[in-house]
């Protein structure tokens, strides 16, 4: 595929650095040899103008239906290779742009002035507070990852691209001969013709197992690397001289997965699926300990006669000898006169048998590991090998405080109506198959925790969360499970329409009068978890309606937990899509409700967004630094007090915007007709053939007959597709319009200016608005035959973008996020191509006409395929 030219994206081209430039130029000119090896010249030369057709539409010399025009000249098969290459391409784009970053973040991180959004910048400006050592101390971060289906990509793609990313690296090296150079750009092409060939979309429907497996990947390949380089910068920023010192960095990452445990609105996930995930996180991180320990062991060289040991390592030595005298015997010969070598190698074999379950030898828990690996620190210490202690055996010590022997936590996830339904059941005397496996799931709770305690899988989420009774069901149901043996359970509710957001700090007030609540808050510190929804809501309400109805919550809640001595936290249910509660993390912490952070944070992370962050360590690092940054900037005093003031200053604002805004949302989500016309519109109905997923992508069979049934996932997803994005921005322009035609634009301005929420708010809108296409929506919109929803929607389109501009002062979208708006132009075009090549299918399948299974086979398959290539091209599908 022929590189971008600067006379094609002058703008932005003009703009983009040499490095990334020269990468994109180099995978785009090979993506093109390999076009031409596998089609001929003629593939290539058709790939190649339909993107001068769509950069032509671009620029005003050429018309969208003159592209379409083009597209339907040739046969479908033609069009499918043709989408492959747009796919193909985006994919390598991304890569290029991700390898950029991680060159620009290097470079940054080599000043002497502390990188932006860092744990280092974080540690100097809490110097200032009142207690510092307090608010790190208490630090806590929570990701729970989890399987909801926003990831387009197959695996197998997935890691062809990874494959190609170290050999760019290779290729790039700056210390590479020639040969080698030569060499890595070989194994460029062949990686880069390898995904060419692999196919991108999923044969066969995943489950929930492959969904476990695929998110090991992100442990095995970054997470247990990063997390000890995590909390070393920490340490670095606290005081001089880690790696000599006893650390003051604490391991205040803790991982979540609802990955096997979320059965909520998905019948594939049953109780021996959540027992097969918590025993294949454990051979992961099982696996990851041995090895570390092993690795660590062959370098700990230090003889006894310099480093001599402890008096407590030697008698652990010699109680270990009599237990396993072969073994330590064994060791002691192949590592003479080194104990802590040896007690290392122990500690291996000790952390396999805990893998195999070999009981004699087998770990009872993590803390024996770290008593273990804490009397070899000690012994070195005393010795006076205070790097040998404090170095890379710290790195271990934090691993297993972070991951114990489960890796993450698994929560369970279920619906309110399922345990309501499984009670009565209960009383008729007749139980049915999903009763039995609610009750199932419970037993399964108390297995992990008697195998791996109690931290492994306590946490039980409750959707929709109505009232204190639906806690109290899942208390009943413990009983009935287990009775006395029941499982220690933290329930969690989740609160995620708008009326029980509104409700939520009534509901914990009859909470935390249930005994079984008493209990647990008398034997965990008065520590409460609930979650908010953001996806549902957002759904519901519209994205300006929701932001406040969250905030209001947050508000409440923290309120709420003060009165009644809680140590409360706040489970942030975001997805990865801007309409889901997405955009950076970050930014998301310091717009949280004075009080609302208090050095904690918990958050999902879904789909894509797993691999986006978590993909490259470099990246990963980057992504839990600034989280880090703003969880405990959010948590001063100076900021808290700063957004309450603003929050106070622009109440009465926020509301008007958000009143006005849900009502002209409402207006048209809830108008007859408008469920039926949004799937003629988009490829939702598609959506679910990609298999994304082991879970349903509605609720029910059929056709969507309203919002409540569709998931938030495909209802975001397939407005994406259509290049409308309206999740993203609906009604803000309503609400805006209603403060501007008051006169209230000046203080509009200022909102944006000082309150955090309402700049993060209208920021997020600017990105979705960038990444909409007018022209193009349009012809997707025409499709539903309804012009007074297609009036409706442009109508509000151009309002709200106007109005933004107002609002920010900014002349032009994204005007000042350079690195993502030239990102947006430069993918514009190349999105259209596929927009084009997925509208042909669209039209022809939703006019229906004469066509054969045949013909309906391969449209589907173009249709599925401009999907994935368009979901790479925004990089973002749910």
């Amino acid at each position: 595929m022929a590189a971008i030219a600067p006379a094609d994206r002058h703008s932005a081209v003009t703009e983009m650095p040499d490095e990334l430039r020269a990468d994109v130029r180099l995978l785009g000119g090979l993506l093109g040899q390999v076009i031409a090896e596998h089609g001929g010249p003629d593939l290539l030369a058709d790939v190649e103008r339909l993107r001068k057709a769509v950069i032509g539409a671009r620029r005003g010399d050429t018309t969208t239906d003159q592209v379409a025009a083009l597209v339907a000249e040739w046969p479908i098969d033609r069009a499918v290779l043709i989408a492959r290459a747009f796919t193909c391409y985006f994919h390598l784009a991304n890569l290029a742009e991700e390898h950029y970053r991680i060159r620009i973040l290097r470079q940054r991180d080599r000043d002497d002035v502390p990188l932006k959004e860092s744990l280092a910048e974080a540690v100097r400006e809490l110097r200032g507070y009142e207690r510092p050592d307090d608010l790190i101390g208490g630090l806590e971060y929570r990701p729970v990852l989890t399987a909801h289906p926003t990831e387009a990509r197959r695996r197998a793609v997935v890691t062809a691209i990874q494959r190609i990313s170290g050999q760019l690296d290779a290729y790039n090296a700056p210390d590479r001969g020639a040969g080698e150079r030569e060499e890595a750009h070989r194994r460029l092409l062949e990686e880069i013709d390898l995904l060419w060939r692999t196919a991108q979309l999923r044969s066969t429907k995943l489950d929930p197992l492959d969904e476990v497996r695929t998110a090991m990947a992100a442990f095995d390949e970054t997470l247990f690397r990063v997390v000890p380089q995590i909390y070393r910068a920490l340490d670095t920023a606290l005081q001089p001289g880690t790696g000599t010192r006893e650390p003051l960095a604490k391991a205040y990452i803790r991982y979540g997965s609802w990955i096997g445990g979320d059965r909520d609105g998905n019948p594939n996930v049953t109780s021996k699926v959540t027992r097969e995930a918590v025993l294949i996180q454990a051979e992961h991180v099982l696996t990851a300990l041995e090895n570390a320990a092993i690795r660590i062991g062959r370098t700990m060289t230090a003889g006894a006669k310099d480093t001599p040991p402890s008096a407590d390592l030697r008698a652990a030595l010699a109680r270990a000898t009599g237990d396993f005298p072969d073994m330590v015997s064994e060791m002691a010969t192949r590592s003479p006169e080194e104990p802590h070598r040896q007690w290392l190698f122990f500690a291996a074999a000790r952390i396999a048998a805990t893998r195999r379950r070999d009981l004699d030898l087998a770990y009872r828990s993590p803390s024996e590991l770290l008593d273990d690996l804490r009397l070899v620190q000690e012994s070195l210490r005393d010795a006076g090998a205070l790097r040998q202690a404090y170095g890379e055996l710290q790195h271990l010590i934090w691993q297993v405080e972070t991951f114990g022997f489960h890796l993450a936590e698994l929560e369970v996830r279920q619906h309110s109506q399922v345990h309501a339904a499984t009670l009565e059941e209960i009383t008729s005397g007749s139980l049915s198959g999903r009763g039995e496996e609610v009750l199932a799931t419970i037993r399964t709770i108390a297995w992990i925790q008697e195998r791996f305690g109690v931290t492994a899988c306590s946490r039980y989420v409750v959707s929709f969360t109505r009232s204190a009774e639906d806690i109290a069901a899942v208390y009943e149901l413990a009983r009935h499970a287990l009775g006395d043996r029941a499982p220690v359970l933290d329930v969690v509710p989740l609160f995620e329409s708008g009326a029980d957001l509104d409700n939520a700090a009534a509901v914990l007030s009859g909470m935390v009068e249930l005994e079984p609540v008493r209990r647990r808050l008398a034997a965990n510190g008065r520590r409460l978890e609930v979650m908010l929804g953001y996806s549902d809501s957002a759904k519901e309400l519209g994205p300006a309606a929701a932001t406040l109805r969250l905030y209001d919550a947050q508000a409440a809640l923290t309120a709420w937990a003060e009165a009644n001595d809680i140590r409360l936290t706040l489970f942030h249910g975001r997805g990865g899509a801007l309409g889901r509660g997405g955009g950076p993390a970050n930014r998301a912490v310091l717009a949280q409700a004075p009080g609302s952070v208090a050095g904690r944070f918990k958050v999902t992370e879904q789909g894509e967004v797993i691999f986006a962050r978590y993909g490259h360590s470099a990246i990963a690092r980057r992504h839990i630094e600034q989280v880090t940054n703003a969880v405990l900037l959010a948590s001063t005093p100076t900021v808290e007090s700063r957004t309450a003031a603003a929050a106070a200053k622009f109440r009465a604002l926020a509301e008007r915007v958000a009143s006005a805004s849900e009502r002209a949302y409402r207006a048209l989500t809830e108008a007859p007709g408008f469920a039926e016309w949004f799937a003629l519109v988009s490829p939702l109905e598609e959506i679910g053939s990609l298999r994304l997923g082991s879970r349903p992508a509605r609720r029910g069979l059929g056709a969507p007959r309203s919002l409540e049934d569709l998931r938030a996932i495909p209802w975001v997803f397939a407005w994406a597709q259509t290049r409308v994005n309206l999740p993203g921005w609906f009604g803000l322009g309503s609400g805006l319009a209603e403060v501007v035609s008051g006169g209230g634009l000046s203080e509009l301005r200022s909102a944006y200016k000082e309150w955090p929420l309402f700049a993060s708010l209208l920021d997020n809108v600017e990105m979705s608005l960038a990444k909409t296409d007018r022209a193009i929506a349009s012809r997707y919109l025409a499709l539903g035959g309804r012009a007074d929803f297609t009036g409706q929607v442009l109508k509000e389109y151009d309002r709200t973008r106007k109005l933004v501009l107002e609002t920010t002062g900014h002349s032009r979208l994204l005007e000042n996020r350079r690195v993502l708006s030239r990102a947006v132009q430069l993918r514009d075009p190349y999105v259209d191509a596929l927009s084009h090549l997925q509208l042909r299918a669209l039209s022809a399948l939703r006019a229906d006409g004469d066509l054969s299974e045949r013909e309906r086979d391969r449209l589907s398959a173009l249709l599925l395929l401009s999907v994935n290539g368009v979901a790479a091209g925004l990089q973002n599908t749910g």
